[in-house]
């Protein structure tokens, strides 16, 4: 499937070419009006997404005590990236989505190495949004409202394995979020931010917010774009309670350098705009 899995690139006049060739997987061009419409669907749905929950906290409660176990010598010797956390985070992620959907991964000759710190940068339309980005198997840290800290087991999980709690009405804890993402990067922990800010409702990709590339141009550290396919699609924002079969597409494009050729620092403005671009050059004609 040599064709669908090509590089796109990383720069705005290129991202418009690879648009136009770009096709997007058969398995994630789902016409929204043909789920959920029937009683019947909607019923099936529902039941999915029971057994989705039930089988999600059934695997975290084990693997939590495994965090748990792990986290003092986590604490100690690798404070920051703490990968022995990410590691489950991965293995619960990936096996809570099997029975459910799958995920289909192109361009993965794009993503750095583990132990890069970088920003990755993803379109945001669903709940499953991190569960399938989990299984690209790079250790980030992402920022999530500190409420959700406070869920048992999932919010605790959160918490050792150093996700970053937000207060979005709160300016200061906003700017505290900000340096805790660049003091990460420095210090070769990679952060994911949905520059969209909220998970968007209509299917179609919202504005950005520049905060994801300013942290990655102080850090100097490279951007990667993500392409996130069907997930709204499977269960859409707003709709938690039903969760329909299918298959999601991740795609990785190219990364972006947060610094010039001379060495100076790239605009952050320019770069959102690039990224909103080449995260646009892979979704379907419409939604963007």
């Amino acid at each position: 499937n040599g064709r669908q899995r090509r590089n796109v690139s990383t720069h705005m006049c290129s991202a418009a070419a690879a648009g136009a060739a770009w096709t997007a997987p058969p398995e994630t061009n789902f016409d929204p009006s043909a789920f959920g419409t029937t009683n019947a669907s909607k019923l099936l749905g529902s039941i999915r997404a029971v057994l989705f929950y039930t089988w999600t906290l059934a695997l975290a409660v084990p693997l939590f005590c495994i965090m748990l176990a792990l986290f003092p010598f986590v604490r100690i010797l690798d404070n920051t990236r703490r990968l022995a956390e990410h590691f489950v985070n991965d293995i619960w992620a990936i096996i809570s989505q099997f029975p459910f959907y799958r995920v289909r991964h192109y361009g993965l000759e794009n993503l750095p190495k583990p132990d890069e710190g970088c920003v990755y940068v993803a379109n945001h339309q669903s709940f499953l949004d991190i569960f399938s980005l989990f299984t690209l198997r790079r250790p980030f840290k992402f920022v999530s409202k500190t409420s959700i800290f406070l869920i048992p087991i999932v919010g605790w999980s959160m918490f050792l394995t150093g996700h970053i709690g937000l207060k979005r009405t709160d300016a200061r804890s906003q700017l505290k979020v900000l340096s805790t993402c660049i003091e990460s990067l420095k210090n070769g922990a990679s952060v994911l931010f949905f520059p969209e800010g909220t998970r968007s409702v209509s299917g179609n990709m919202d504005s950005f917010k520049k905060g994801a590339f300013s942290a990655a141009v102080k850090a100097k550290a490279r951007v990667v774009p993500i392409t996130l396919l069907g997930t709204g699609q499977l269960m859409q924002s707003g709709g938690e309670s039903r969760i329909q079969p299918g298959t999601v597409g991740i795609v990785v494009h190219p990364p972006m350098d947060s610094v010039n050729s001379d060495g100076t620092p790239r605009n952050a403005d320019d770069m959102m705009n690039e990224a909103r671009s080449v995260i646009a050059s892979a979704m379907p004609e419409g939604t963007y």
